[in-house]
């Protein structure tokens, strides 16, 4: 597994939310946003690339 260095203050802010939103763990609590924005940017990337597609069939402009 792999490590990255957090800032204190960040890190008291990420227990607390961690506790208030029923995550087990800070571990499992950064996965889960880290995957949300994730998701996030894969599927702007995924609507671009559909877009030049449809582009590329005169389809939109």
């Amino acid at each position: 597994m792999a490590k990255i260095k957090i800032d204190s203050n960040l890190l008291v802010r990420m227990k607390k939310a961690t506790e208030t939103a029923g995550y087990s763990s800070v571990e499992e609590f950064v996965t889960h946003i880290i995957e949300k924005e994730l998701a996030k940017y894969e599927t702007e990337q995924a609507n671009e690339k559909v877009a030049d597609q449809l582009r590329g069939l005169g389809y939109i402009q």
